[in-house]
């Protein structure tokens, strides 16, 4: 302990010598002034806070080239004109008299009934300056629009019944149609008057000129960070949950028995090639007409969704705003059940799992598979249906 000195300084006082007739000496004496006085007082301590040192880069956060950036699609890399482009969706149908150009490039592929039982597909690609066939292009049903719309998406089409008017016709909605545009063409090597439809980038481009539409992203209308992706170097395997179960084959038969369409994985790729056995069509590989590639996805959305018949002809509705409804994810060859939210248009679907954390999708591409509540698919032979 440091020693404390109090000092008394006596303020001495001057004698006053009062004069005066008959008057007695009066002395005042001041009252003692008290100082206290502290020697050598402890400074506070200053506790340097060490300067933090970076963590040195690693290969998952170098771009292969100057300026490249993570995709917000497919957490590839890509360069920043593409991730700043808006992507385009279109509508291809899946029959056997379809003729499919390009939907090997979709970094995002949707696929969901449509009546009759069969499938239509919404391709997503963020990358599409290069097609010189696209398609062929088939039209609209409206909830299609609303998975669109969370991408901020030009929405390529060619019409539709009236049951898309509502939506199609609102302001915010950039849709390109096939019926009013004069740069889709019909192919003539397709033997088909329906699924020949076609347009490519010159066409698109003229189009979104034609109508006056922004290729930049509009604020507000998406969100930035639509999936959330695990990095690239430390991919996610599943193997964190407990309840994760061995996902070899995933079968959409049942919930889609007019395509048949299933997912294998190849082990030596890492992904889930897709296969078809369309009505009156030999099984086989899902091969993309214009280079010949087979489908393969990273990543497998499953989305039981709420839905509605809507008329005698069997056109359906689909709730795709809800927080209510369950489904599942696969990827490298295990699934999780989830759950998934979407409560806005241009809100982004989020898919939890069962403790309520948002999933961590794998670098590449998705697939995202609509089914019908009440209905179920098979994995590795095993019946799955909803949860909830």
């Amino acid at each position: 302990m440091k020693r404390m000195q109090v000092l008394f300084l006596v303020a001495l006082s001057s004698t006053l010598l009062l004069f005066g007739c008959g008057k007695e000496e009066t002395e005042v004496v001041a009252d003692p002034v008290v100082e206290q006085v502290i020697d050598d007082v402890d400074e506070p301590q200053v506790i340097e806070e060490p300067e933090e040192t970076p963590e040195p880069e690693t290969d998952e956060d170098l771009p292969p080239e100057d300026g490249m950036v993570r995709s917000r699609i497919t957490n590839e890399w890509v360069t920043e004109e593409v991730n700043n482009t808006r992507p385009i969706t279109v509508m291809i149908p899946n029959t056997k008299t379809a003729s499919q150009y390009g939907i090997s490039q979709a970094d995002v592929l949707y696929e969901c009934n449509v009546e009759g039982s069969i499938t239509r597909l919404m391709a997503l690609f963020q990358d599409w300056t290069n097609f010189d066939r696209l398609g062929n292009v088939r039209s609209c049903r409206d909830y299609y629009v609303y998975w669109s719309f969370e991408w901020d998406a030009f929405y390529i089409h060619f019409g539709g019944p009236f049951y898309i008017d509502e939506v199609i016709n609102r302001p915010d909605t950039e849709d390109i149609d096939g019926l009013s545009s004069s740069n889709f063409w019909r192919a003539s090597d397709t033997n088909n008057s329906t699924d020949n439809a076609y347009v490519d980038t010159k066409g698109i481009l003229a189009d979104i000129n034609k109508l006056g539409y922004d290729l930049e992203y509009r604020d507000g209308y998406s969100d930035e960070q639509h999936y959330k992706f695990a990095p690239s170097d430390l991919p996610n395997t599943l193997t964190q949950y407990s309840n994760a179960i061995t996902a070899n084959k995933v079968d959409m038969s049942p919930t889609y028995p007019v395509t048949n369409c299933y997912f294998v994985y190849n082990e030596e790729t890492g992904l889930y090639d897709r296969f078809q056995h369309l009505s009156g069509e030999a099984d086989g590989p899902h091969v993309d007409r214009a280079n010949g590639k087979q489908l393969a996805f990273k990543n497998i959305l499953i989305q039981n969704t709420y839905y509605e018949v809507r008329d005698q002809k069997g056109y359906l509705a689909f709730q795709c705003h809800d927080t209510t409804r369950d489904g599942w994810f696969f990827t490298n060859g295990r699934g999780i059940h989830v759950n998934w939210k979407k409560t806005s248009d241009y809100g982004a679907t989020r898919y939890y799992d069962d403790a309520g954390n948002e999933i961590e999708l794998n670098t590449g591409k998705t697939m995202v598979c609509i089914v019908e509540d009440g209905d179920s698919f098979l994995v590795d032979g095993e019946k799955i249906g909803s949860a909830n």
